[in-house]
C-alpha cells in the first residue's frame, strides 16, 4: 500500500512541473483584477487588454491542466487506501511543490 501512495507522490510531482503554468496564469490574474481593485496589489502597467484575452488564454489552459490532473488522480485514489478527504488536499499540495520550488529559490 506504501508503494501506491509513493506512486501517488510521484506522479502529482511530475504533474506539478507543466503545473507551473497554470498557477503562474491563475496568479497573473488574480494579481491584476480582484486584488487590484481591491487594493491589494499594483496591476501591471502595460496590461491594457482588459480581462477578456486572459479569460480566453487562460480559462482553457487552467481548465485542461485540471481536467488532465483530476483524470489522472481518479484512479490513483482508488488504488490507495487514503480517505479523500487526505488524498485530494495531499495531491493538490505535491503537485504545488514545483511552483513553491521556483518561488523560493532566488
Amino acid at each position: 500500500m506504501r508503494r501506491r501512495a509513493w506512486t501517488a507522490v510521484a506522479v502529482n510531482l511530475t504533474l506539478g512541473i507543466p503545473g507551473i503554468v497554470p498557477v503562474w496564469l491563475l496568479w497573473y490574474f488574480v494579481a491584476n483584477w480582484p486584488l487590484a481593485a481591491m487594493g491589494w496589489t499594483q496591476r501591471e502597467p502595460t496590461e491594457n487588454d482588459g480581462v477578456l484575452p486572459w479569460l480566453l488564454v487562460g480559462g482553457p489552459v487552467v481548465g485542461l491542466f485540471g481536467l488532465v490532473w483530476w483524470l489522472v488522480n481518479r484512479p490513483l485514489r482508488r488504488r490507495t487506501a487514503l480517505d479523500p478527504r487526505v488524498y485530494w488536499p495531499a495531491s493538490a499540495l505535491v503537485t504545488l511543490v514545483p511552483t513553491l520550488a521556483l518561488i523560493a529559490v532566488p
